[in-house]
């Protein structure tokens, strides 16, 4: 059992003497309210009418000077301060509810409802005069109360790891941080507003899947146990969306989960939404284009202006964006040209600047990783990185003009990869080759290498018109957006490891005494 601290024991036997008053500390029935705290303030006018109002929030402050009190309610959208007196708030001789409810058995971070009226107190705040006062739900748990002595601030609630498994307490008690998961709403709200104005469809598709296609990444597993088979957890949507586009859609976008049982960083979370979208008769250049019109729109939508900072970088989404291929990239980072090179030959260039490598790298792993290491963190502003090499991209399109090369672009902001798109590969043969070559590399030991799709090779062989595809990562996405650099921050509940619980290693002390 939990051991409960003197303030919860405090708090439940205020619970307890609250019910015996014949209060009772969690009502069922609707409170009437009708404002709230930051549209009070903004819309008072010392020349209007008296405005009678009904609110409703956690009480956060509290002074108590003889038969009068100020407390501070934060409700949904921020916080007012409230005046009560003694005597109006109980005009008859019985002043029970002030002097023992009020200010006894009323614990900061309980819910309060009141209902007054607005005006300007003798310092020049907008408050609200209390003329009833309502319990409507007990704190059994008091809040983090930041103190403030010789200018140092104490108690603040500041632990990631606190922050992000109590998120409810870090969101009440942290300043801005609501304000970063109503921006991300703001990101995705636009985002679809964008994509239903050109007139594609939102759709979904599943997240239990026989084979896990579609990108390369290491999928979660799960157990069917209604037709005794293992299932994977999806790592995209891309093989089912498309499998749309030959059923005669003209665009089809999906926003969902995806999973990839991989590792846990700053940039990421095994468990992330992405937003994937594929248009028929649209090849990667007129993809690039949308894109960066898409996030310009965004952006304004998001911070009034088309710049964002992350850190000590100011981003700017401007379009257009700089195109560059990837070989050229590597080339002007490094200086080695790996055009026409061997898989040998580019394996002694990546050992040259640096880049780990071992015998289960086949060419685009190689190029990818060399890439990864010395360019890709490297590309702050907006940039597109072009026409991957065929062994990186098994569903991209051959490029039009540049043998070995695809028509394949990733989208690089403050040194990380924000969106990866193609002209689709519609050949079902060539296809089934580039999926067989993938299963060679998972036989030499690659565990992100994809597994062959027949139902999707069967799809592509009933004709699927030229398209383009892009999936954009909308958590990275509301990083840049809000200006966060840990992907847990804009994650309302991100993975995190077991809670080591006290109990546990006090009963582990016990059995070994």
């Amino acid at each position: 059992m939990e051991q409960l601290s003197e303030q919860e024991i405090n708090r439940r036997n205020n619970l307890q003497a609250l019910r015996d008053l014949g209060i009772d500390p969690y009502p069922a029935a609707e409170y009437p309210t009708d404002a709230f705290s930051t549209d009070i303030i903004a819309e008072f006018s010392d020349d209007a009418p008296e405005r009678e109002v009904c609110i409703a929030g956690r009480m956060m402050s509290r002074r108590i000077m003889g038969k009068a009190s100020f407390v501070e309610i934060q409700d949904s959208k921020g916080r007012i301060q409230v005046y009560i007196s003694r005597d109006e708030l109980c005009p008859e001789e019985d002043k029970e509810l002030y002097n023992t409810v009020f200010k006894k058995l009323l614990d900061l971070g309980d819910f309060i409802g009141i209902k007054g009226f607005v005006f300007r107190t003798q310092t020049g705040q907008i408050s609200v005069h209390a003329k009833d006062l309502t319990v409507l739900s007990k704190s059994l748990k008091p809040l983090p109360v930041v103190k403030y002595k010789d200018g140092v601030a104490y108690d603040k609630f500041e632990d990631p790891e606190l922050r992000f498994r109590q998120r409810y307490v870090d969101l009440v008690v942290n300043e801005g941080v609501k304000d970063v998961f109503l921006k991300r709403a703001t990101v995705i709200k636009t985002l679809r507003g964008v994509l239903d104005g050109a007139g594609y469809t939102e759709v979904e598709t599943p997240t239990l899947q026989a084979i896990a296609g579609g990108a390369s990444a290491r999928p979660f597993i799960t157990h069917f146990n209604a037709l005794d088979i293992d299932m994977y957890m999806r790592i995209a949507t891309e093989l089912y969306l498309k499998r749309l586009i030959v059923g005669g859609f003209e665009g089809v976008y999906e926003i969902g989960k995806n999973f990839r049982n991989e590792g846990m960083d700053r940039n990421h979370n095994p468990e992330f939404t992405c937003m994937e979208l594929y248009v028929q008769y649209k090849d990667y250049n007129w993809m690039m284009s949308f894109t960066e019109q898409l996030l310009e729109k965004i952006c304004i939508a998001v911070n009034g202006t088309s710049e964002s900072k992350v850190g000590d970088n100011v981003i700017s989404f401007k379009a257009p964006f700089r195109r560059l291929p990837i070989l050229d990239a590597i080339k002007e980072k490094t200086g080695y040209d790996l055009n026409g090179m061997s898989e040998d030959e580019i394996r002694e260039v990546a050992k040259k600047v640096g880049v780990e490598v071992d015998p289960t790298m086949g060419k685009g792993k190689l190029i990818d990783e060399i890439f990864g290491e010395t360019c890709e963190g490297t590309f702050i502003q907006p940039t597109f990185i072009t026409d991957y090499p065929v062994e990186m991209s098994p569903l991209t399109k051959m490029h039009r003009s540049k043998p070995g090369l695809t028509e394949r672009f990733e989208l690089m902001v403050n040194g990380k990869e924000l969106a990866n798109a193609y002209s689709e590969l519609n050949d079902p043969i060539d296809q089934e080759e580039r999926f067989k070559e993938q299963m060679r590399l998972s036989e030499k030991g690659d565990d992100e290498a994809m597994i062959i799709d027949q139902d999707f090779l069967r799809a592509l062989q009933y004709g699927m018109p030229p398209t383009s595809g892009i999936g954009i990562g909308i958590d990275r996405l509301c990083m840049l957006m809000t200006g966060q650099t840990t992907i847990q921050e804009v994650l309302l509940f991100p993975q995190m490891k077991p809670e080591k619980k006290k109990q546990q290693s006090e009963d582990s002390e016990e059995s070994q005494n």
